[in-house]
């Protein structure tokens, strides 16, 4: 009785999870370049019940009852880098990726500076006149001369997005925006402000940039509504589930066991 507790509960435990993911997709519906995310629940290994070995006629028999499931857990949350829909904004300083990439970002942490990498290509141009994103971090771009990665300078100058990214700016035209790629996308890691840790980017992997241009979020706000009220049905299932044993224990406590 007492297992079967625990398994209803891992369930409830997993279905809060999955809740607070539908929960941020569907905060996150209206916000540029957001890839929603997926949780998936998988059950525990089944356990095999049987009973004890007891001698009968000089041998040992042992009688199986059958398999029995411990519960739910977190098998693993994947994000959906499906592509957004690309709306037009004409202003200069916005950039939307058709296709794979992310535009790559100098964020600045506690520990030091840090190449991330985002969807969201709703920059601007900060006081310092360096092209920046809308948490205020930097835009990199690749130095044509060098080959390194550097904040983008604009200045008071126009930008405008030629080919194979080139960016020029008033006269000249010394960088290219950072396009990043990568192989496997189940190795980015999601870290918060729309942005993504990765390993071994690719910079010149063929990537489609549009100026003047957002892309929207891939979440779909009516699966996410049917996903939600789902989910809620199947926590107050659990949930029943769990008062029926606690009320089943109770009478077996107080008034089975009890001595009259």
């Amino acid at each position: 009785m007492i297992r079967s507790l625990y398994t209803a509960v891992s369930g409830l435990v997993t279905l809060e999870n999955r809740q607070a993911t539908i929960t941020n997709n569907m905060t996150n519906a209206n916000t540029t370049g957001f890839k929603g995310d997926n949780l998936s629940i998988k059950s525990f290994d089944e356990v095999m019940i049987q009973n004890k070995d007891k001698v009968v006629g000089g041998k040992n028999l042992t009688q199986r009852l059958g398999t029995i499931s411990l519960g739910a857990e977190i098998d693993s949350v994947d994000t959906a880098f499906t592509q957004g829909v690309l709306k037009n904004t004409d202003k200069r300083t916005d950039f939307a990726i058709e296709g794979r990439g992310f535009f790559a970002v100098e964020k600045q942490t506690t520990a030091g500076n840090e190449v991330v990498y985002t969807r969201d290509g709703s920059f601007r141009i900060g006081n310092n006149g360096y092209l920046m994103t809308s948490t205020g971090d930097r835009v990199l771009g690749i130095n044509k001369g060098t080959g390194a990665l550097e904040p983008i300078f604009v200045g008071s100058d126009n930008i405008l997005l030629g080919k194979d990214n080139t960016l020029h700016i008033g006269n000249t035209d010394n960088y290219s925006l950072a396009v990043a790629d990568f192989t496997d996308y189940n190795n980015l890691e999601k870290i918060g402000d729309n942005y993504y840790r990765g390993e071994n980017p690719i910079y010149n992997a063929e990537t489609f940039v549009a100026q003047g241009a957002l892309e929207s979020s891939n979440v779909n706000i009516t699966n996410e509504m049917v996903n939600m009220m789902t989910t809620m049905r199947s926590f107050e299932t659990n949930q029943k589930i769990v008062q029926t044993i606690d009320d089943t224990l109770n009478k077996a406590a107080n008034e089975i066991g009890s001595i009259r």
